[in-house]
């Protein structure tokens, strides 16, 4: 898939928002892509996600063996990258506030992980979701997410790699440009801001 069929499927599926967004960081952004929108429909969310392992380098591919997300954004895209490489797919979840293995989930001793989002933009939910994965005995040996909107910034620890990299300026609450500062403040993601 190009970037443009990529933003196609997102527009399709009105999740492309502008506005002013408060994101998951706390860092404010004009634009927003609301990936549970663009993951409800099965189709897409399958598409989106062989097109993402697609990306992945062959080599990187076959040594897979499962695919871990955190939840919530993480679940669907990771469910479907599972199905797309034939792996186990699972995730990580915060009942206490940090990322765990729960539900009966189990990884083997050094299993081969690839940690997969949906949004990267500081990568904070990733390098937590790695590090829950390595406490349960997994090995990280890649991320990937739909979309980087770190500006290619996002260091994770281990090789990245997004279906597409959006470069879409965020700023600081007390740091607004004057056309941003001028629109009421929304929060459509799912976790408190900072």
């Amino acid at each position: 898939m190009t970037d443009d069929e990529i933003l196609a499927e997102f527009r399709a599926a009105d999740a492309l928002l502008e506005g002013h967004f408060i994101l998951s960081s706390g860092l404010r952004s004009p634009r927003y892509l609301q990936c549970a929108r663009v993951l409800m429909n099965p189709r897409r969310a399958a598409r989106l996600a062989e097109a993402l392992a697609a990306r992945l380098p062959a080599d990187l591919r076959a040594t897979i063996e499962a695919v871990v997300s955190p939840a919530m954004g993480g679940v669907i895209v990771g469910h479907e990258m599972g199905r797309a490489l034939g792996v186990e797919a699972m995730f990580v979840e915060r009942p206490t506030g940090t990322f765990e293995l729960r539900r009966g989930f189990a990884l083997r001793p050094g299993q081969k992980v690839l940690m997969v989002e949906d949004v990267v933009t500081t990568g904070l939910s990733s390098r937590e979701a790695i590090a829950a994965i390595t406490a349960a005995g997994g090995e990280v040996i890649a991320g990937a997410a739909l979309v980087d909107r770190s500006n290619g910034a996002v260091e994770l620890g281990v090789p990245f790699f997004p279906l597409i990299r959006l470069d879409v300026p965020s700023y600081a609450a007390d740091a607004l440009p004057p056309e941003l500062a001028a629109i009421p403040a929304i929060k459509p993601g799912s976790r408190a801001a900072a």
